[in-house]
């Protein structure tokens, strides 16, 4: 997520929020300590994001999954 000051925000207002509203959220600071984000209005909140493992126990991996249709696939490759 980019910091910008306060000088540079208000210069690149309208870019900054362009960018906000494709999903790139910005910090402003102040004396480079941060005292704002900005972001998307309807962007998913922190807690939202979480993606890795949300099915975590809903399926099984096969043990041979590496190996599925691998006679089909060398046949299809040597003829």
């Amino acid at each position: 997520m980019e910091t910008v000051n306060i000088h540079e925000a208000k210069t690149r207002l309208s870019q900054l929020l362009a960018k906000a509203a494709q999903g790139e959220g910005f910090v402003i600071a102040r004396a480079g300590k941060p005292i704002a984000k900005v972001t998307a209005i309807n962007s998913p909140d922190a807690d939202q994001q979480k993606r890795l493992g949300f099915m975590k126990d809903q399926f099984k991996v096969p043990e041979d999954f590496d190996r599925m249709g691998q006679n089909e696939i060398a046949d299809l490759f040597e003829g």
